[in-house]
């Protein structure tokens, strides 16, 4: 391509670019002007209307206006909404109360209600017995202990019984003695025996006492007088059923009266040490029934009654120690298992009751969702008791009777909180009326002195002429508004000849907004440190 053509080729190139740029900008003028128009005339129909009014299009009252992306906030008019670049959207009244407000509930088409799943449940009475259940070891009754000893000195000749933890029974023969001091006192009473006269009884009951004193038991005694012989040796019997704990007897050796030969364990009952939790302790009292389970014997549950609540708290699980007495027939439990057991508290008097999934939790209160006629649902605060098995004690805000939901309530929960957020978190302002296109005001003491809301923030632009500047202003507390950005008119246009982009101010917010939906800046000046 020669030179000259080419340069024709970018003039005309460059003519077409401007030409299209140009008509590109006059559209999107005119479409900013048409949809200002818009705007303006939406403003001005929705003027005339105030809370109340029948709204001419649905035929129905307008209980209020509200930004469904700010649903806490009521207007008593519509416009524009501060918080986004939207028109309020109105809220009307489906039934309900004269004021349509809270008390009224809100509606919910049947339709709508099986679309979401909504189930009710009634409010009865009953007694609500809660679950606690503990972990703890089986352990020997130490009051089921018998100790054998040695009477009198003596030697140990024999062991029948010879290693710990071996089972005995009653009567079942475990050591045989040599009694050394036994001898001589019996070879007395049978000398003085022999001796027959009435003047010999004397002698004879001396004699009898000898032996007692010895360390001779009165059966010992009776087989001396039966058989007429000398009984050397003892043989010491197991006084219960039971295993073997201690075994402190060794053949051959000597041993002294007193001395420990044996000490015998009953296996008829046991004890299990259950650590239970500190918060649940207040639920286990002595005497309570319970069934305990070891899971080395499953399929098997074995009763008994907590005996003792050990009065110390393990400080690094935060548990207390309940002693619970087990029937242990055949001495299937063994100390040192493990045992789950199962508190039954004692018996409750009868409450009100709802199902647990009906309690919607907020953090600082509870509350449920109470089903009224004509398919509407109000949330009201409860104060709630014991929680067991699934079902939850009521002890203030319901009656019996009453039908909560059971599902869904989250759903409906959300909705009301556009009208009754009261009810749910307790914080917002009680159905204030405010003015048109202005957030609703805070609760009672929170409004400034001289009915302004102050407020800093940093300057992003600024129209001096015409009187608007748009900022971004840090939480204002009095209005409840959270840091964001906003665009204001001022009331004196010459405020703003101070200020300039990226500057930080100080501004103070008329309650009351002009006929845009925007609030009207009183005054604004530098400053506005953080």
């Amino acid at each position: 391509m020669k030179p000259r053509t080419m340069g024709v080729a970018l003039i005309i190139a460059g003519l077409t670019a401007v030409a299209g740029y140009g008509l590109y900008g006059f559209g999107m003028n005119r479409g900013m002007q048409m949809a200002r128009g818009a705007s303006a005339a939406g403003g001005a129909s929705g003027a005339a209307q105030k809370a109340g009014d029948i709204d001419p299009k649905t035929g129905k009252k307008v209980l209020y206006w509200h930004d469904p992306m700010v649903p806490g906030q009521k207007f008593d008019k519509p416009g524009k909404s501060p918080f986004m670049d939207m028109q309020l959207v109105p809220v009307y009244e489906d039934g309900g109360g004269s004021s349509g407000g809270s008390e009224g509930g809100i509606r919910v088409d049947p339709r709508m209600q099986q679309s979401l799943g909504v189930r009710t449940a009634e409010v009865t009475k009953g007694a609500v017995t809660p679950v606690v259940e503990a972990v703890g070891s089986v352990a020997y009754n130490e009051r089921d202990v018998a100790v054998v000893q040695a009477r009198s000195n003596g030697f140990v000749e024999k062991l029948y019984v010879r290693a710990p933890l071996d089972p005995v029974r009653k009567g079942q023969p475990l050591a045989e003695l040599y009694v050394p001091d036994w001898v001589a006192a019996q070879e007395e009473y049978l000398s003085a025996r022999r001796l027959a006269g009435t003047r010999m009884e004397s002698l004879i009951e001396g004699a009898r006492q000898r032996m007692r004193l010895a360390g001779m038991s009165e059966e010992q005694i009776r087989h001396v007088e039966s058989t007429g012989k000398v009984q050397a040796r003892l043989v010491a019997h197991a006084p219960i059923d039971g295993v073997v704990a201690e075994l402190s007897a060794r053949e051959g050796m000597t041993v002294m009266s007193g001395a420990p030969l044996y000490r015998i364990n009953g296996l008829r009952t046991v004890w299990v040490n259950a650590e239970v939790r500190e918060n649940e302790a207040a639920q286990v009292k002595v005497g309570n029934t319970v069934e305990a389970r070891a899971s080395a014997l499953p399929g098997k549950a074995y009763k008994g009654k907590v005996s003792a609540i050990l009065p110390e708290v393990n400080a690094a699980t935060r548990t207390l120690k309940a002693r619970v007495e087990l029937a242990n027939p055949g001495g299937e439990l063994k100390p040192g298992m493990f045992a789950i057991v199962n508190f039954t508290p004692a018996a409750r008097k009868e409450v009100l009751v709802i199902p647990s999934e009906a309690v919607i939790q907020t953090g600082r209160r509870s509350v449920v969702v109470v089903a009224l006629a004509d398919g509407r649902f109000a949330p009201v605060e409860v104060q709630t008791g014991t929680e067991a098995n699934g079902q939850t004690e009521i002890r203030k805000g319901l009656e019996a009777g009453q039908k909560v939901v059971v599902s869904g309530q989250f759903l409906i929960d959300s909705e009301a909180s556009l009208r009754a957020s009261e009810s749910r978190m307790g914080e917002a302002p009680a159905a204030a009326e405010v003015s048109s296109g202005a957030a609703q005001k805070p609760a009672a003491g929170a409004m400034p002195a001289g009915g302004a809301h102050k407020g800093t923030g940093k300057v992003l632009s600024v129209d001096a002429p015409s009187g608007y500047v748009e900022l971004d202003h840090d939480p204002i507390a009095s209005l409840q508004w959270p840091r964001m950005s906003m665009g204001f008119h001022a009331e004196d246009k010459a405020q703003l000849s101070s200020i300039k982009p990226g500057d930080r101010v100080d501004f103070e917010l008329y309650a009351k907004p002009n006929k845009d939906g925007d609030f009207v800046l009183r005054s604004i000046r530098p400053g506005g440190a953080r």
